[in-house]
């Protein structure tokens, strides 16, 4: 009966080692076809991988609007329309931190070392004070930066040489035409001398565009009286010293502090009945005269185009010449032009009429 019990039991022993190793088995044979059904979906995911670096990459931008004004707006308006003309849209493949700085540095600084601490894949700069906030705070990083409307993106130590960037950064320039404005204020002011400008001392761009239109004045027999401000609070004293100076005419660049300050210059100069010029149709719309206008919406597309190149790997900062704008459009104010008792010079029937 033992050797029975022994013999019974040691049969019961190779049945259940038999099964526990027919589990196994399959089990192993199942964990193999799940790696080989598995396998296919590695090979798919490289391919989302390519994908990404052909355009379908989610990528965060950073982008300083310096200030609120038309022209910056239609800027970053045309940045946009850039970005996803290059494949990128926000709210799909895109997420954009968009912050203003209100025409203050200290929060141009602030945000751009904010985003650079988070890592963005790109900071993006409006103006000439928003690009040298950008570039300073992402220089010694891999973050590329690209900047929108900076009249002088050399004497603002964004870049090398508008052909060849050499730092990681680059962008568009919204190089102003100086000698079509002029030959424009000659027309309509046949008899002016002296051109009123009122600029930011600390504005690089402010101060470049001043020298290039003090050179070129007198060829038109023009002088140039320019008042210098610090900031904001300053336009009201500034324009009132250029209509003490009995100035003919004024002429506004793109400055920052003047363009966001635009009616409280408009307020002193319209009181003496002296014409202001505009840098873009938007302050012409807003009360100047006239101007030899830039399209900022098309300059802003021209640079989301840059820059979605740039994510994509396409181009790289250093490399990729700045775009530059030279030729202006021009507009004028009907009402102004009533306004102040003046008559469209014959060769300006086919500027564009606003207000």
């Amino acid at each position: 009966m033992i050797i029975i019990d022994i013999c019974q039991e040691g049969k019961i022993m190779r049945k259940s080692i038999q099964k526990k190793l027919t589990v196994c088995l399959c089990a192993l044979l199942s964990a193999a076809v799940s790696a080989c059904a598995a396998a296919p979906a590695a090979s798919g995911s490289s391919g989302q991988a390519s994908a990404a670096q052909a355009g379908e990459k989610k990528a965060t931008i950073g982008v300083i609007q310096y200030a609120t004004h038309p022209s910056l707006d239609n800027c970053y308006k045309g940045f946009l329309e850039g970005l996803k003309a290059g494949g990128f849209e926000e709210g799909k493949n895109l997420k954009i931190d968009f912050q203003n700085a209100q025409a203050d540095n200290a929060n141009s600084d602030l945000m751009a070392k904010n985003m650079v601490s988070k890592k963005y894949d790109m900071l993006a700069a409006i103006a000439t004070p928003a690009a040298m906030s950008a570039y300073g705070a992402a220089k010694d990083t891999q973050i590329p930066v690209v900047f929108v409307a900076v009249s002088d993106p050399v004497a603002a130590e964004l870049v090398q040489s508008l052909e060849k960037p050499g730092l990681n950064c680059t962008g568009s320039s919204d190089v102003l035409p100086l000698e079509a404005q002029l030959k424009m204020i000659r027309a309509f002011l046949p008899k002016a001398k002296k051109i009123g400008v009122l600029y930011t001392t600390s504005e690089v761009n402010s101060v470049s565009t001043l020298k290039r239109f003090r050179s070129l004045a007198p060829k038109y027999g023009f002088s140039v009286e320019a008042v210098g401000i610090n900031n904001s609070s300053e336009v009201a004293s500034g324009a009132a010293s250029l209509v003490a100076k009995k100035v003919d005419c004024v002429n506004n660049f793109t400055d920052n502090n003047v363009v966001n300050n635009l009616s409280t210059l408009l307020q002193a100069t319209d009181g003496a009945k002296i014409p202001v010029f505009g840098s873009e149709i938007e302050q012409v719309k807003n009360g100047c005269l006239a101007s030899e206008s830039i399209d900022y919406v098309a300059l802003g597309e021209k640079t989301g185009e840059m820059a979605a190149k740039i994510l994509k790997g396409e181009a790289k900062a250093p490399e990729t010449p700045v775009y530059t704008v030279r030729e202006g459009k021009p507009a004028y104010s009907k009402a102004v032009l009533q306004k102040l008792g003046l008559t469209l010079p014959s060769g300006f029937s086919d500027a564009e009429a606003v207000g």
